[in-house]
């Protein structure tokens, strides 16, 4: 929004600016007063021509160049001894672009030109023809306003250097933050997980090896420390990916749903429409959405089923979990850090997702995300 309306204002400046120069030039021309010929009139419509052509000067450098050069000579050749002051503009515009060379090329013809425009008008002194050529554009104008072009270039290009390169060391030191906690993370939580891993699947292989029942207690340690290894292996790979590893996404599901059956669940998957090419970010978040919902339902719902359904459209990407596990609304759960982060990325990307128990039993996650604004 804030781009249009800069936009906006750039053409309405340039319109502006147009409009004052054709006014000049004409208001010049008047002052002249040629007679109201067919060449008179031409004259005119040469003025006002050149200097409205400058309202295109941003989108069209070149093509201005052209055409506020022909207007000068054509008016020239008119009768009409006035600078060619909208060439100036044109020429500034030009080299600001980057048309150097052709600035250059185009502005040897033009000098060239109006010395033959000013013999054409009437003129058959020589001297006198390039006086008035020289008095209609003069060598150091030229000098100047390709100058003050080619300055402001190299300004813009200054700017955009350092915003680039601020934009790269914020990134670097990003990416040094995300190793350092993924270090950390590692040297904090592996060792001490796969401890209670190993010893938790210790236990139960002992106690079946005796005959004995496994306390229900001890297999939920057991599958509590397979989750959270999974988990922080998850984590530490998200940490430490970069570009020449593609990050999990959309193409992943079918291995979180995979990987719930295996715990025993009934869990589905149902894609529809046409799959087509969506954005990293999107596709990220489609993965953790699924990865959070299904890893919700095997620590609290006490569910057997649950049913994962993305729709693929073409604007949006649609991702609902319905589970039949025991949460009521009457006994909503509080939104925990997961939900709270399924919320963060979802609205992050201008989705929309509603997390909540439905009213027949069971738990339902649904969410939207637009495939054409997420980047």
């Amino acid at each position: 929004m804030s781009a249009g309306r800069s936009r906006l204002r750039a053409d309405v400046f340039d319109w502006a600016i147009a409009a004052c120069v054709a006014a000049a030039l004409l208001v010049t021309g008047l002052s002249e007063r040629p007679a109201a010929t067919g060449l008179g009139l031409l004259g005119y419509a040469l003025l006002a021509g050149g200097g409205l052509a400058l309202a295109a000067r941003r989108r069209a450098p070149v093509v201005v160049l052209a055409a506020t050069g022909l207007c000068a000579v054509g008016y020239q050749a008119a009768g009409f001894d006035v600078p060619a002051v909208a060439y100036l503009f044109a020429v500034y515009a030009a080299v600001r672009a980057g048309h150097r060379a052709t600035t250059v090329a185009a502005s040897v013809i033009v000098l060239a030109a109006l010395p033959l425009a000013a013999m054409a008008a009437g003129l058959h002194d020589t001297g006198e023809a390039f006086a008035q050529a020289r008095g209609a554009l003069e060598l150091a104008w030229l000098v100047a306003a390709g100058a003050a072009g080619e300055a402001l270039r190299q300004a813009e290009r200054r700017a955009e250097e350092a915003e680039r390169t601020r934009e790269e060391t914020a990134r670097r030191r990003a990416d040094e933050e995300r190793l350092r906690i993924a270090r950390e993370l590692h040297d904090s939580l592996t060792h001490q997980i796969s401890i209670i891993k190993v010893q938790a699947e210790v236990a139960v292989h002992v106690a079946r090896r005796r005959g004995e029942q496994v306390p229900e207690a001890l297999l939920a340690i057991q599958e509590a420390g397979r989750e959270a290894t999974r988990e922080l292996r998850a984590t530490l790979e998200a940490l430490r990916e970069d570009d020449t590893s593609p990050p999990r996404g959309l193409d992943h599901v079918a291995e979180l749903v995979e990987r719930a059956r295996a715990t025993g669940l009934d869990a589905t998957l149902t894609i529809e429409g046409q799959r087509q090419s969506v954005p990293t970010a999107v596709s990220r978040t489609v993965y953790r959405i699924v990865q959070e919902s299904l890893t919700n339902v095997a620590r609290h719902a006490a569910a057997a089923t649950v049913s994962v359904r993305i729709d693929c459209r073409p604007d949006v990407l649609a991702i609902r979990i319905d589970d039949d596990g025991q949460a009521t609304p009457d006994t909503a759960p509080s939104p925990g850090v997961g939900l709270t982060g399924m919320r963060e990325r979802v609205t992050a990307l201008g989705g929309r997702l509603r997390a909540e128990p439905r009213g027949e039993g069971g738990f339902t996650v649904q969410a939207e995300l637009p495939v054409n604004r997420a980047s």
